[in-house]
């Protein structure tokens, strides 16, 4: 099969030689905005590149994977489906809800394949999890905690796009927290402090958040974040039940120290960043985009199934800044 992806910075580049290597890709086209970039690692690979989407749908592909900035993700989605090939977008599918509804209904009219980028999804901590709690190991649950806890703060032009960080990273515990559960929110209330970088408060963003997260069965889900985790990139995922509890993310390179005497676990050499810590996840959730465009898999993760997570990221932003529990209601008239 014929794939483009589209964008080849940081995670487009690990994609690109990801999908370099997958079998069933017969070839493989790089697109960039940047023709030098795209150039250099087309040549990297010894494949071909192209300026824009168009020159890729227009000779034909079953498959554009889009790792672009966020606000040219609903475009490419458009024009990737109405040229009937399937896509994988990284989350989220459109900058705002507007825009993301109009992908669901586009999904809908089109009946297009749109495989949205959660990884965690595809992590074999995370899918440990999900199937414990479906096989009912841990009893009914009583507490979540998720939460993702960056190394250092990313560039202020990244922060003032971003969304904030509700919608650009706690957004992966709040996916997380559905997915593994089984459960969705009814009511969330948030809070965010800044003690970092001027900017992040500039844009009106946080640079440390926390929401806590009533489920439909009472479940309580705690979701932290911040962007200032110096010993290291820091995901785990608790679940709580009540028979057992288990832990993602609990593993030698932990980047945490215990205060107790004379214990030394974990000892490994801490995760830098998410491309690390998710390499194989990354992988995997690609096998499965190839295995969605081939017919053999049904989509793990939709734009509608993505929409359910945004308007918990969404409710989670206009708590935060409302200081006041908020509705999932509220947030999907």
């Amino acid at each position: 099969m014929r794939i483009g992806i589209i964008g080849v910075g940081r995670i487009g580049a690990l994609h690109a030689e990801t999908l370099h290597s997958l079998a069933g890709v017969d070839e493989l086209v790089v697109v960039d905005s940047d023709a030098a970039r795209a150039q250099k690692v087309a040549s990297r690979m010894g494949v071909p590149w192209a300026p824009d989407i168009g020159h890729v749908l227009k000779d034909g592909a079953d498959g554009i994977v889009i790792a672009t900035p966020t606000d040219t993700h609903a475009g490419l989605v458009r024009a990737a489906a109405e040229a009937g090939a399937a896509v994988f977008c990284e989350k989220p599918v459109a900058a705002d809800l507007a825009g993301t509804k109009k992908v669901v209904r586009l999904v809908e009219k089109t009946g297009a394949q749109v495989q949205v980028g959660f990884q965690r999804r595809f992590d074999a901590g995370f899918v440990s999890a999900r199937d414990q709690v479906q096989a009912k190991k841990l009893g009914w649950l009583h507490t979540v905690r998720a939460s993702t806890l960056d190394p250092a703060p990313p560039p202020a032009a990244y922060v003032g796009s971003s969304g904030g960080i509700f919608r650009d990273c706690s957004v992966h515990d709040i996916d997380a927290v559905r997915w593994v559960t089984g459960r969705e929110a009814s009511v969330v209330y948030a809070t965010g402090s800044n003690r970092g970088a001027s900017y992040f408060s500039e844009a009106g963003d946080v640079d440390t958040a926390a929401a806590l997260l009533t489920l439909d069965d009472g479940t309580l889900a705690l979701v932290s974040s911040t962007r200032y985790n110096a010993a290291g990139y820091d995901v785990r995922l608790e679940v709580l039940g009540s028979e057992d509890s288990i832990s993602v993310g609990l593993d030698d390179r932990l980047p945490l120290r215990s205060a107790e005497p004379g214990v030394t676990w974990p000892g490994g050499t801490p995760y830098a960043n998410f491309m690390e810590r998710f390499r194989a996840a990354y992988v995997a959730e690609l096998e499965a985009f190839i295995d969605v465009v081939s017919g053999r898999a049904a989509n793990p993760c939709t734009p509608a199934d993505a929409l359910e997570t945004f308007y918990v990221a969404e409710a989670c932003e206009l708590s935060r800044r409302e200081r006041r529990p908020v509705t999932m209601e509220e947030v999907r008239l």
